[in-house]
């Protein structure tokens, strides 16, 4: 099983691939998963362009500037607590917990638009 590295996590593809069936068998297979492929690649373009019809390269930009933003925010938290020497209390870790989260979300988003432009499931305008 292969698996897909994004920016926090890994997601393991799980295509069947017969290894044993004749081959008419596997062409006809393979014929049926490129049509459903295909299907899901049309509901992706239909559902996520009406969602997102008017999106532009300055877009992308303002989600990267606040990613960055968030990145820095939740690191330059983790170094605010490290100042004193002490350990963390409590209420610190959930404020560091709560900048991680919402980095690693909105890098996320970032991934998941680029993605999108990628396959062709939304145009930039």
């Amino acid at each position: 099983m292969s698996t897909i590295q994004t920016s926090s996590y890994r997601r393991a593809r799980d295509h069947f691939e017969p290894q044993d069936a004749d081959p008419q068998e596997q062409r006809r297979l393979r014929g049926l998963l490129e049509q459903i492929d295909y299907s899901a690649f049309i509901a992706n373009r239909e559902v996520i362009g009406q969602m997102l019809p008017r999106l532009d390269a300055s877009m992308f930009q303002k989600l990267a500037v606040l990613t960055a933003t968030a990145r820095a925010k939740w690191v330059s938290e983790g170094l605010r607590q490290s100042e004193s020497g002490a350990p963390s209390t409590p209420d610190q870790i959930a404020r560091l917990a709560s900048a991680r989260v919402a980095y690693e979300e909105l890098a996320e988003a970032y991934e998941g638009l680029r993605r999108m432009v990628e396959r062709g499931y939304v145009t930039l305008r």
